[in-house]
C-alpha cells in the first residue's frame, strides 16, 4: 500500500482499531479520510475511507456524502451504504476520488437502482461548472457483472468507463473466473469517442491488480485470509500529471 498516493478502503468497521494499526505500519507521513458508520441492517455497520500519503498529495478541501434529492413524489430510498468523496491535490492537479459499495444481494436485479442512481449523479456533478467538477474518479465495490450485463451497461450509461487494462483481472481470491464476476472498478468519464474528460491527469495507462496471497498468512486457507484481509484482490491505477 505504501506505493501509492491515495487508497480508498471499503467495509472499515465501527470500531477502527485495525484502521489506526495500519496507519502505524505505514508511517508517519499517513493520513486517513474515513466516514461515519452506514447504520441499518443493509449499511452493515460499514465506514469508506481513504488513505493518503501527506509527502506526496493533500486535501483540497472538499469531503462528503451522496445524498439523493426528495422529487416531486416525496423522499426517494438512499443509498444502503452512502458514497464517500474526498478531493485531493498534487501540484497543479486536483482530483476527487468517490467511492461505493453496491449494495449485495441475490438478485442482481436489486442492484440495479443503486447503480443507476449513482452514475446519473456523477454524470450531473462533472456537467456542473462549479469548482470541485474535474478530474472526477469513481472506484471500488459495484458489485458488477462482465461488459454487456445490464449491471454494467447501467454503470456506463453516462458516460464512465473504466480502463481496458482491468478487463481480465479477476476480481475475487477464491477463483479466476473472467467471464462474470466484475465486482470492482476504477473509472473516470470520457467523450463518446473515448477522450477523457479529465482536464490535468492523463492515464499512464497502466493499471493491474495485487495478488496477495502467495506472501501472507501461507498456512490458512483462501476463505480464512479473505476474513483476515480481503476477498478481493486490489485495484490500482496510475496517472500523470497533464503537461
Amino acid at each position: 500500500m505504501a506505493r501509492f498516493d491515495v487508497i480508498a478502503v471499503q467495509e472499515v468497521r465501527r470500531n477502527t482499531t485495525v484502521l489506526h494499526f495500519l496507519l502505524e505500519q505505514l508511517g508517519d507521513d499517513w493520513r486517513v479520510i474515513v466516514s461515519d458508520v452506514t447504520e441499518g441492517g443493509p449499511g452493515n455497520g460499514e465506514r469508506l475511507s481513504f488513505l493518503y500519503n501527506s509527502s506526496r498529495v493533500q486535501p483540497s478541501g472538499l469531503v462528503g456524502e451522496i445524498v439523493l434529492p426528495a422529487t416531486v413524489a416525496g423522499p426517494i430510498d438512499q443509498f444502503a451504504r452512502t458514497p464517500y468523496a474526498a478531493s485531493f491535490v498534487r501540484g497543479s492537479a486536483e482530483f476527487t476520488l468517490t467511492t461505493l459499495h453496491v449494495i449485495w444481494g441475490a438478485d442482481p436485479s436489486a442492484r440495479l437502482p443503486e447503480i443507476t442512481a449513482f452514475a446519473e449523479w456523477m454524470r450531473a456533478w462533472v456537467d456542473r461548472t462549479d469548482r470541485w467538477n474535474q478530474n472526477l474518479l469513481v472506484l471500488n465495490d459495484f458489485n458488477l457483472d462482465r461488459i454487456g450485463d445490464p449491471l454494467f451497461e447501467a454503470f456506463i450509461s453516462t458516460g464512465l468507463w473504466p480502463p481496458t487494462e482491468l478487463n481480465d483481472i479477476p476480481r475475487t481470491v477464491f477463483d479466476n473466473d473472467t467471464s462474470r464476476h466484475f465486482y470492482d472498478q476504477i473509472a473516470w468519464f470520457s467523450y463518446p469517442d473515448g477522450k477523457s474528460l479529465q482536464t490535468s491527469l492523463a492515464y499512464a495507462p497502466c493499471a493491474g491488480s495485487f495478488d496477495f496471497l502467495p506472501h501472507v498468512m501461507g498456512g490458512l486457507t483462501r476463505a480464512e485470509v479473505s476474513l483476515r484481509i480481503s476477498d478481493r484482490y486490489p485495484l490500482w491505477a496510475e496517472f500523470h500529471l497533464a503537461s
